[in-house]
């Protein structure tokens, strides 16, 4: 039986993840702050965007590339930063950084991923994003972007939706420390994982090691906090000018949702807005990122990447026809991998490759600029 007939959507891939990862570890991946209602409105104002189809169109071949910054990708998506994403799934970090270079896909990692950009930059073939937690010192902020730039990553993307930590009560309920400590509990759930926990046993316990190289090795934080809340501040336009005139490649502001920041973002030199909401892990009264996007793109030229409950093909186009330019999404390739391990990311692709082209061709689009005539606007894209 082929993996599109055992996995033919996200939700059979997330569905299988749950059981092969451990469930502090799941907890850590899907849970956001509070009642989880941000993470719960990005799925559900998704749903209320409508496309009209179009009828006698003929045979065509819809064409799903993309170009960004300078460089065309096969789809228009790419993967999000995830924190510790090598905790998800081991060696995570090189394994889809790797498939996004087979994909033709741009790959972001994060500043505090478990694996550091040394490490990651050969697998990537240009394709690499470096997301910045900015540290607060500047001897250090200057290292990272060199260490990054020299590791081959072209594209430098601030995160500036986390002013604080947030509570995330899930993660802290499940007894997540970092770095991670096996207290007999865990134990438990890790020997139900076999594949994850053979794959720790070869590579170690994760531990954020470009934070390391700066602060050394640290415990006992709080099970919401990590080591890079040592390091790190909360950055302000001084800030993203001082990062401006640091970085020579294209600069990404992520974390905006208001169309004043994007308008003031876009004199300050930067490159690309990026409308984020932490996936509803740091403010659980956020709009959607969907409701977001009208304003947003009303309010800059430069091009315009969305995240936010992204879960297929049609939630792609639904943002692409709200003025979105490109897509990310950062559970989906985690769940790709714990369910299929090396192999999931790619028939995440093929599934989202598969989903665009079937519903590019209900609505009659041979490109996908084309699907912004076939919206139906929201009530809320009118205000």
């Amino acid at each position: 039986m082929s993996l599109h007939a055992r996995y033919p959507a996200l939700s059979d891939l997330r569905a299988r993840a749950r059981t092969r990862i451990p469930r502090f570890v799941w907890e850590y991946l899907d849970s956001g702050t509070g009642a989880e209602a941000t993470k719960a409105r990005n799925r559900a104002m998704l749903d209320a965007v409508r496309l009209w189809p179009s009828i006698l169109h003929g045979e065509f071949a819809p064409d799903l590339a993309t170009t960004l910054f300078g460089r065309t990708h096969s789809l228009p998506v790419g993967i999000a930063p995830v924190g510790m994403s090598g905790l998800i799934w081991p060696d995570a970090e090189r394994l889809l950084a790797r498939a996004a270079t087979g994909l033709g896909l741009p790959y972001t990692l994060s500043t505090v991923a478990a694996t550091r950009p040394e490490d990651v930059g050969p697998h990537l073939d240009g394709q690499g994003w470096f997301q910045m937690y900015p540290p607060r010192d500047e001897t250090i902020r200057g290292d990272m972007l060199r260490r990054a730039r020299e590791a081959g990553f072209g594209v430098l993307v601030l995160t500036v939706d986390v002013p604080v930590g947030s509570r995330r009560e899930r993660q802290v309920r499940s007894g997540l420390t970092q770095p991670p400590r096996l207290t007999p509990r865990l134990m438990a759930q890790v020997a139900r994982c076999p594949a994850w926990a053979l794959g720790m046993a070869r590579l170690g316990m994760p531990r954020m090691r470009l934070i390391d190289d700066y602060s050394g090795p640290t415990k006992g934080l709080p099970s919401n906090k990590h080591a890079g809340y040592l390091l790190r501040t909360s950055p302000d336009w001084s800030y993203l000018r001082w990062l401006r005139e640091a970085w020579e490649g294209p600069l990404v502001v992520k974390g905006v949702m208001r169309a004043e920041d994007a308008r003031r973002i876009e004199a300050e030199g930067a490159d690309a807005i990026w409308i984020s909401n932490h996936a509803g892990r740091q403010f659980d009264a956020a709009p959607a990122t969907i409701e977001a996007l009208p304003e947003v793109r009303a309010a800059t030229t430069l091009p315009v990447i969305l995240d936010g409950g992204i879960e297929g093909g049609l939630d792609i186009l639904r943002a692409i026809a709200l003025g979105a330019d490109f897509v990310m999404m950062g559970r989906a390739w985690h769940f790709a991998l714990g369910a299929l391990g090396e192999s999931g990311p790619v028939h995440l692709a093929d599934i989202l490759a598969e989903d665009l082209r079937a519903n590019m061709g209900q609505l009659g689009t041979v490109r996908l600029a084309d699907v912004r005539d076939r919206l139906i606007p929201p009530d809320w894209a009118e205000r």
